[in-house]
């Protein structure tokens, strides 16, 4: 009895241990199973439908290559148009009536002189009407003397050029009263000979004028119209020409673009800075443009040749090189490598990469790009 418990604990030892090996032989051959099917494959990105009912297609194409330079510049004031106001005479200012910026119109009064040299005008004024009355009344008793027989021809011949001069003399007092403002009161009327805005006032109530004085009471300018003053290194001098298209931007506006043409190029090379002028005429209706404004100037002229050309909004540039997405459709898009060789404006040129007929992705370029490169 004993014996036959022994061989039926042996059997069941021996089917657990069996039991076991196999379940260890079946975890070891699912394990096996799966290193065979390795990692999964990397699936390519496919523009999806939403995406593409709003995604712009553009295709390259040959335009004219325009060669373009950019410009560091300034608003000035254009000096045709520009005035500075000088006391003819010398006095003391009052009744200021204009500050600085204000706009006046021509002929309107800025500021008032009080004059001794105006009193004199004046009283020149009044001394010549009296000679041309005592004159003309020693002429008019010469002529009856004569007719008479009490007066020579010599004595008439006196009285008509003393009456003469007298007459001479009280224009030349009516034209200096004239230049002067023709105030008989002792003031000099300081008035606009332009309509504009004052730029430069450099007078108060109270101050004292001399006529020969070299500093302008005030200046006006006209600032419908403006000078962008251009500066262009010695190096780039032959870039630049008289009658370039030019596209100016300033900080205060960055949206706006104001468009014009290289007007003048002066021939003086600045010693120090080592630049030359470019000066540029631009309309300023509006006035946004103001006079020290600081500008940035793209001066562009058309070479004569042709490029590859896409719109600058299709660019990435990424790790100091630029790429497109050249697309084939049904959402599949690639990674290209370009050669820009110039910018300008919404337009970018290529000298390599691409070809004339090309598709490209040409808005949202840098999500896709990203989307690609995951």
């Amino acid at each position: 009895m004993a014996i036959k418990i022994i061989d039926q604990m042996k059997k069941l030892t021996f089917a657990i241990s069996m039991a076991s090996l196999l379940a260890s032989a079946a975890l070891f051959l699912q394990g096996c199973g799966e290193n065979k099917k390795g990692p999964e494959e990397k699936v390519k990105y496919v523009i999806p439908d939403s995406l593409l009912r709003t995604l712009v297609i553009d295709t390259v194409r040959k335009c004219p290559l325009v060669n373009a330079i950019k410009l560091t510049g300034m608003v000035d004031f254009n000096q045709d148009k520009q005035v500075n106001i000088f006391s003819l005479v010398s006095g003391n200012v009052q009744d200021i009536k204009v500050q600085l910026g204000d706009y006046v119109t021509a002929g309107q009064v800025l500021a008032v002189v009080k004059s001794s040299e105006m009193a004199g005008y004046s009283n020149s004024l009044v001394v010549a009407e009296t000679n041309v009355t005592a004159t003309k009344k020693q002429l008019e008793a010469s002529n009856d003397l004569y007719k008479s027989g009490l007066a020579s021809i010599l004595d008439v011949t006196t009285a008509q050029v003393n009456y003469d001069q007298a007459v001479s003399q009280l224009e030349t007092a009516k034209r200096i009263l004239k230049i002067n403002g023709n105030s008989i009161n002792g003031d000099y009327i300081i008035k606009s000979p332009i309509s504009g805005f004052i730029v430069q006032k450099n007078v108060t109530n109270n101050t004292s004028v001399r006529a020969d004085n070299g500093t302008n009471l005030f200046t006006i300018s006209d600032l419908k119209e403006v000078w962008v003053q251009a500066n262009v290194y010695e190096a780039n001098v032959e870039k630049v020409h008289i009658g370039d298209n030019v596209e100016v931007r300033i900080l205060s506006a960055p949206d706006s673009v104001f468009k014009g043409k290289v007007d003048k190029i002066l021939n003086v090379l600045d010693p120090i800075s080592k630049v030359i002028k470019v000066r540029v005429v631009l309309q300023n209706p509006d006035y946004i443009l103001k006079p020290q404004m600081y500008a940035s100037v793209m001066v562009s002229n058309s070479g004569g040749t042709e490029s590859l050309c896409v719109p600058s909004k299709s660019l990435v540039y990424e790790n100091s090189r630029y790429y497109v997405l050249m697309y084939h459709g049904k959402g599949d898009a690639d990674i290209t490598p370009v050669e820009v060789l110039n910018t300008l404006g919404d337009i970018t040129y290529l000298s390599s990469g691409v070809h004339e007929g090309d598709r490209i992705v040409a808005s949202i370029a840098l999500q896709i790009y990203s989307e690609l490169n995951n």
